[in-house]
């Protein structure tokens, strides 16, 4: 992946990931490709129950990452349906 951050999977993200269809993980891989060249885009909201977790949606589904600046790392932690993407992993 390009850009100045690395972006990685947690094992539970990978799992939600492959379980999904393939247009909807196409689409949903596309925005995270794109978190390496800016963690932040425009319409990303930060978690106000947990430290340092930001989400973004993409159509009915939500990502769920974390920002690492000093490591320049993006990690991945969930990836859900919005109706299911906040109850404890």
């Amino acid at each position: 992946m390009s850009g100045p951050y690395s972006v990685r999977f947690g094992r539970t993200a990978e799992k939600e990931l492959q379980a999904l269809d393939s247009p909807v993980r196409a689409r949903i891989l596309r925005n995270i490709t794109a978190l390496a060249d800016d963690p932040r885009p425009p319409g990303v909201k930060r978690l106000t129950a947990a430290d340092n977790l930001w989400r973004i949606r993409v159509g009915d589904y939500r990502i769920i990452y974390e920002i690492r600046n000093s490591e320049l790392i993006v990690r991945v932690i969930r990836i859900a349906h919005r109706s299911k993407a906040y109850r404890p992993f």
